[in-house]
């Protein structure tokens, strides 16, 4: 077997300890006769690794008491809808942060169904900056502020977080979920698709305060619901067992490899490798987003020409590195790194960027 440095945006690579675990236990899972994905969803087997997933994410993000979990079906794509059905009744309106192609998808089913105001719009920057936190003010009759926690196509992040008072945050957290602290608290809702961090694609995690959750809509259907989800356990209907499955075995591991504390620092180490090489390079390579905001999970860089990225990206795959052609709206080049990336990825790549640059340049 030869293991590569797999960089693509998502699906993302996954800790080879996980996949080798799941490997050994698919065909019969801790002598059951069957495997986990054969088995009811009704049962105490799964129901267990159901209970110990949720519980994994509580004990990482240390959420309080009046935090709930949901693992639902869909992806982030379907909470685009799901958020301004639940919470946008009643004529309320939200505001939004329109940071980037993510950005732009979830304003534009939430304004499918409710109100939107823009507190900032990233359209003049072509999306390359975020506004100062503490600049962002939340409209008094909100219902909540919205925002891209990390964008993966454009390569920013909010290092920090607006404090917008009694106003809830909501945030898509799919590209960097977990590989940080972050303050719960100023959260009423958060999501994140768990193709990025915590496992295959297939689901999202939906963090939802309780005070959020007791004022959605009671209008919805069922699976449209987050209190219909609530009540069940996020049993409602068939769960995605094999995500769940393997989102359990990710964040065990997490867990024991020093939790977020460990994740957070290993971000900074594995992106600082890969910027260090982008300043050190004069202008051969050009990361456009501005060096306050830049992502720690998806490094964006230009080459000279667009000739040269072509070439940097096939002989970058041609020795073990995948992944690395930036998203075809943008161009460019894009280095995924994600919780699982190994250190040695990112210096393999910071090495081959060395050397590339000083052979074209």
């Amino acid at each position: 077997m030869s293991r590569i440095f797999n960089f693509s945006a998502g699906p993302c690579t996954l800790p080879l300890g996980v996949l080798e675990q799941a490997r050994d236990e698919m065909v019969e899972y801790h002598g059951q006769g069957m495997s986990i994905i054969e088995m009811s969803h009704r049962g105490k087997t799964y129901d267990t690794i159901h209970h110990e997933s949720m519980d994994l994410v509580r004990e990482l993000l240390n959420l309080p008491d009046n935090y709930r979990v949901l693992l639902l079906g869909g992806g982030a794509t379907l909470q685009f809808s799901m958020v301004p059905m639940n919470l946008l009744h009643g004529g309320k309106s939200c505001d939004f942060t329109f940071t980037g192609a993510w950005a732009k998808k979830a304003l534009a089913d939430t304004k499918k169904v409710g109100k939107v105001n823009l507190v900032f719009d990233g359209t003049d920057s072509s999306f390359t900056t975020l506004p100062d936190p503490a600049s962002v003010k939340a409209s008094s009759d909100a219902a909540y502020l919205h925002l891209i926690s990390n964008e993966t196509i454009g390569g920013v992040q909010w290092q920090e977080w607006p404090d917008i008072g009694s106003v809830p945050l909501v945030a898509d957290m799919s590209s960097d979920f977990l590989s940080r602290h972050i303050p719960v608290d100023r959260f009423g809702l958060i999501y994140a698709g768990a193709q990025k961090n915590v496992g295959p694609a297939g689901m999202a995690v939906v963090i939802i305060r309780q005070d959020i959750l007791d004022a959605c809509s009671p209008d919805l259907t069922s699976y449209l619901s987050y209190p219909s989800h609530a009540k069940t356990d996020s049993m409602l209907n068939t769960p995605p067992v094999f995500t769940i499955y393997m989102m359990k075995l990710v964040l065990e591991r997490l867990r024991d490899a020093g939790g977020l504390d460990a994740a957070e620092q290993l971000a900074t180490k594995r992106s600082d490798l890969l910027y260090n090489v982008i300043e050190s390079q004069g202008s051969f390579y050009r990361c456009p987003v501005d060096s306050a905001c830049r992502s720690k999970t998806n490094v964006v860089f230009r080459l000279p020409t667009e000739d040269l990225e072509k070439q940097f990206v096939a002989e970058a795959d041609a020795q073990g590195m995948s992944g690395l052609k930036g998203h075809r709206s943008v161009g460019g080049c894009r280095a995924s790194i994600y919780n699982a990336m190994p250190v040695e990825g990112a210096e393999t790549l910071a090495r081959f960027m060395t050397a590339f640059a000083k052979q074209h340049s």
